[in-house]
């Protein structure tokens, strides 16, 4: 079979999968956020943290809530960072670095999981699964109930109540998280992924050298850092170690978990809003824009021009045999449209367009589908100015599902929008002027600048993946790309609970002959447009300094 062919299988495998799993998971989640019980279990839990889960919050009470519970696990996970020499299970590991710990602290809560230390080298096994992996499930549980309350902003009329926070974030744990964690964690096992709590032990000799490696939890965090996009290795090779993914099958299976609930809440979206059609068009806008990356990313790689390359079948470097280019440019894709940041292969070996393709998928905000929750309410962000951009153009009042889009609605959107670009730009442009951080560039030239452009990309972006050519533990970037991460996280939800809020307040209006019909898929080619138009242009100078001048080199 040649590599072409296989990777165009695994395409349509992945495809086939995602179809069959959407509706049913996303009936669920549905249901999940619209119930008026609650579990034995979760009653436990809100009786312990003190929570009235049928008090209804306005956006203002619901965003305390968000930054409250995100700070507690700052702390925590800084504290538990800072007093690992003295824990049990440390397997030696002396305690992180203040500045490190930060780092590693913002990037979690953040649902970012930038890592600037080799996992297997540094954190023992109470960090890992008591630190780590526990806000691998809340992070991604505080994205989809942020999603949510948008969601209810669009569903509700004449009321500013949005739900309940604490309630929401229980129920995506228990019921949502926890369930495919379990069933995902089992069929890693079965396929190889090491799962067990065992110490330190040599392996074989290296160039002389013995290897010694550690055992870990790791099938139970692989599975959560893919399903909640999270991103964040057991080991510093993340998803190309064969402990983590073994298999040209683990490898499609954690593509499959990365992409599964984003792309089931859009039928969420439609179930709670009453209109399904309508997550159809989201659903069809995110997947056009995918599957352009992905054949755009293939045939890089694939017909890059060059002898070497063309020898080897394509650009190889970087890259593991086992899951070969077309499996390799799925996870590269797929993990750069989601907040994901786990790679099978190193990004900065890629094709100089190729690179650039990896950046310009989180330059876009990675709405497509986008990480759990994120990608939905940044996906909903751009179809309001996309309807806003509409009415401009015919000259009237612009409308979205029945609520009107009026100047407050489009400031909150802008400030959304605006955010992550100025935080990407000014920490780069600030990183490449001071002389310190460009001694961590392994690369000069274009190749350098795009190693810096894509760190603070994709911890702006609450992305995680890194260019792997960058060392970026040092006191200036854990500092900077810490505090990218808790500002790209948590500035662009103010404003969507503060959008949700507004919309929520609205009474509906009535559709006429001249709405706008957002569920056609001329909406969807709107749509489409205005993300690559508003969000791609504001980083095309950037582009031009780094991957496409390299590219065309």
């Amino acid at each position: 079979m040649s590599p072409v062919l296989s990777g165009v299988l695994q395409l349509l495998a992945l495809v086939a999968a995602l179809a069959l799993a959407h509706i049913p998971l996303g009936n669920h989640m549905a249901r999940v956020y619209s119930s008026g019980t609650h579990w034995r279990v979760e009653k436990w839990i809100y009786k312990g943290i003190g929570a009235d889960p049928d008090t209804e919050m306005r956006w203002p009470a619901y965003l305390r809530g968000v930054l409250a519970f995100s700070l507690a696990g700052v702390l925590f996970l800084y504290l538990l960072q800072r007093l690992q020499g003295v824990l049990p299970g440390s397997l030696g590991f002396a305690s992180i670095d203040p500045d490190q710990a930060f780092n590693t602290a913002a990037s979690f809560v953040a649902n970012t999981n930038w890592q600037s230390y080799y996992g297997e080298q540094a954190m023992g096994h109470v960090v890992q699964t008591a630190g780590l992996a526990v806000q691998n499930f809340v992070s991604a549980a505080v994205g989809i109930a942020v999603a949510v309350a948008l969601v209810r902003g669009f569903a509700r009329s004449r009321t500013g109540e949005l739900g309940n926070f604490w309630a929401d974030l229980v129920r995506g744990v228990v019921r949502v998280l926890v369930p495919i964690a379990a069933v995902g964690a089992v069929i890693l096992v079965a396929c190889g992924v090491v799962q067990n709590f065992s110490g330190i032990h040599e392996v074989g000799q290296f160039l002389g050298a013995p290897q010694q490696w550690n055992g870990g939890a790791v099938a139970s965090q692989e599975v959560i850092k893919e399903l909640g996009t999270n991103g964040g290795g057991y080991f510093n090779a993340n998803s190309a170690h064969p402990f983590e993914n073994p298999t040209p099958f683990t490898n499609l299976f954690e593509i499959f978990l990365i992409l599964l609930i984003p792309v089931s809440l859009t039928r969420t979206f439609g179930v709670m809003t009453g209109s399904v059609r309508q997550g159809y068009a989201i659903l069809g806008t995110m997947a056009a824009i995918w599957l352009s990356f992905v054949a755009l990313m293939m045939w890089t790689e694939f017909a890059h021009h060059g002898p070497a390359l063309q020898a080897a079948g394509g650009a190889t470097e970087g890259k593991e045999l086992r899951f070969g280019i077309g499996g390799s440019s799925l996870f590269a894709v797929t993990t750069t449209l989601t907040s994901t940041g786990a790679v099978d292969s190193f990004h900065s070996s890629y094709t100089g367009l190729g690179g650039g393709i990896t950046l310009l998928g989180m330059m876009l905000g990675e709405i497509a589908p986008g990480g759990v929750g994120s990608g939905l309410y940044g996906m909903l962000v751009m179809a309001v100015v996309a309807v806003f951009i509409a009415g401009l153009m015919v000259g009237r009042t612009p409308e979205y599902l029945g609520k009107k889009i009026g100047t407050r609605e489009i400031k909150f959107a802008a400030c959304y929008i605006l955010i992550t670009p100025a935080l990407v730009l000014v920490f780069t442009a600030a990183a490449t002027a001071l002389p310190t951080p460009g001694d961590s560039m392994t690369n000069s030239g274009a190749h350098g600048f795009s190693e810096i452009l894509y760190a603070y990309t994709s911890a702006s972006n609450n992305n995680g993946s890194a260019f792997a050519g960058l060392n970026a533990d040092t006191q200036w970037f854990n500092s900077t790309l810490g505090l990218a991460m808790l500002l790209g996280r948590f500035l662009p939800m103010v404003f969507v609970l503060a959008l949700a809020g507004s919309l929520a307040r609205q009474q509906p209006v009535p559709a006429t002959a001249g709405t706008l019909r957002t569920e056609k898929p001329l909406f969807s080619g709107l749509l489409v447009g205005a993300v690559l138009i508003i969000t791609g242009l504001t980083y095309f100078p950037a582009l031009a300094l780094g991957p496409l001048a390299e590219g065309l080199a």
